[in-house]
C-alpha cells in the first residue's frame, strides 16, 4: 500500500501540483512511522484526489497516444513515399521522421487550437506535421559530426550513421522545404496562413530563434556562460519552436490577439522549462532511457542548468516556470486543462 501511494503521489504531481505533499512523495517515506500522519495522508489523497488523479493521468496518456497516431498518419500522407525517385533521400527523411518521438510540438499545437476553437479544427494536423518535419530536420543537423556528433537519436542510429553525412544534410534540408510546402497549403484563411509561416520562420531563425540558439550553444562550449546567456540559449534553441507550435495552433484556430499572447507567454515559460529538464535528464538518465547518448553535454562541456545551478535548483526553476506558464492560461478556465497537464508532463518526464 505504501509503495502504491508513493507511485500515486508521483503521478499526481504532474496533474495537480497545488497539494504540496503530492509534489514530494519522499515525505511519505520520511514519515512512514507516523501512523496518524499516514491515515491523514491516505484520507486526503484518496478522498480528494484519487479519482481525479487516475482519470487525469489516463486521459493525458490517451491524448498523447491519440496525438501521436494523428500526426503519424498525417506525416505518412504528406511525405514522399520511400520508393519515390530519388528514393535514397526519401528513405533518409522517413528514417528520421518515423524513428519514434513523442510528437510533443505538434500535440501542443493541436491542443492550443482545440482550446481556442473548442474542438480540433479541420486540417490542423497538417500544421502539426509541418512542425514535426522542422523539428526532425533540426535533430538530423544537430546530430551531424560538425555539431553534436551523435550516433543515437530516438533509440535508433542517427541519419548520418545510416545514410552518410552528405545525404543526412540533404534530408534535413528536404524536411525543411517540405514543411514550408505543407504550410503554404494549410486549410485556414490566407492571412492566418501568412501569420503562421512568419511565426514559425521566426521561431526557427537566427534572431531569438532555433538556429541563433544553436550558434550560441556552440560558441559557449568549454566556457562558463552567465545565467543570462544560458537562458538565451535555451529559450532560442529549444523554447522558440515550442512557443511557435502553440502560437501557430492558436492562429490556425483564429484566436484573438489577447488569446495568442497568453499562448505565447505559456510557451515561453514551458519551452525554457522543457530544456532545463532535458539538461537534468542528460546527467541523471541512461542512454537506453533517453533514446540518445547520455552525458553528451558534460563530455562536450556544454552550457547547462545543472552545471551552473545544480540539479535540485534546476528542477525548482523548471517547476516555477511551469507554474508561471500555467497561470497565463487561467482565463481559459477548464478549456486550458489539457495544456496545463501537458506542461506538468514535460517536467515530470524521464526521457
Amino acid at each position: 500500500m505504501l509503495s502504491f501511494l508513493i507511485r500515486l503521489c508521483a503521478s499526481a504531481s504532474a496533474v495537480n501540483p497545488g497539494f504540496p505533499i503530492l509534489r514530494d512523495p519522499g515525505t511519505v517515506i520520511k514519515n512512514r512511522t507516523d501512523r496518524p500522519f499516514l491515515r491523514l495522508l491516505l484520507s486526503s489523497v484518496f478522498q480528494r484526489f484519487s479519482f481525479v488523479v487516475l482519470y487525469s493521468v489516463f486521459m493525458l496518456n490517451e491524448i498523447l497516444a491519440q496525438g501521436q497516431r494523428t500526426i503519424d498518419a498525417s506525416l505518412e500522407k504528406l511525405l514522399p513515399a520511400a520508393t519515390q525517385r530519388p528514393d535514397s533521400i526519401h528513405q533518409a527523411m522517413r528514417h528520421s521522421v518515423f524513428a519514434g518521438g513523442k510528437r510533443l510540438r505538434p500535440i501542443l499545437c493541436l491542443e492550443a487550437a482545440r482550446m481556442i476553437a473548442g474542438r480540433l479544427p479541420e486540417g490542423v494536423e497538417e500544421l502539426g506535421s509541418a512542425l514535426e518535419m522542422l523539428h526532425t530536420y533540426s535533430l538530423i543537423h544537430d546530430d551531424l559530426p560538425a555539431l553534436d556528433n551523435d550516433d543515437l537519436r530516438r533509440g535508433k542510429p542517427t541519419c548520418h550513421v545510416v545514410f552518410g553525412e552528405a545525404l543526412a544534410i540533404l534530408a534535413g534540408d528536404a524536411l525543411q522545404t517540405q514543411a514550408y510546402e505543407v504550410l503554404a497549403r494549410l486549410k485556414c484563411p490566407p492571412e492566418n496562413r501568412v501569420k503562421i509561416i512568419e511565426e514559425i520562420a521566426r521561431g526557427t531563425g537566427t534572431v531569438d530563434g532555433m538556429i541563433g540558439g544553436q550558434v550560441k550553444d556552440l560558441e559557449a562550449e568549454r566556457q562558463r556562460p552567465d545565467a543570462a546567456t544560458l537562458e538565451y540559449i535555451h529559450r532560442s534553441k529549444t523554447g522558440a519552436l515550442i512557443t511557435a507550435s502553440l502560437v501557430s495552433g492558436g492562429i490556425y484556430a483564429n484566436g484573438s490577439l489577447a488569446e495568442i499572447q497568453r499562448l505565447r507567454d505559456f510557451g515561453r515559460s514551458i519551452g525554457l522549462a522543457f530544456q532545463i529538464v532535458d539538461d537534468v535528464l542528460d546527467v541523471t538518465q541512461s542512454s537506453e532511457q533517453l533514446g540518445k547518448t547520455a552525458g553528451k553535454d558534460t563530455a562536450s562541456e556544454k552550457a547547462t542548468y545543472p552545471s551552473l545551478f545544480g540539479i535540485d535548483e534546476s528542477l525548482r526553476r523548471a517547476d516555477a516556470l511551469v507554474s508561471s506558464g500555467c497561470s497565463a492560461l487561467d482565463s481559459f478556465a477548464q478549456r486550458a486543462q489539457t495544456l496545463k497537464d501537458l506542461a506538468y508532463f514535460l517536467v515530470q518526464r524521464k526521457n
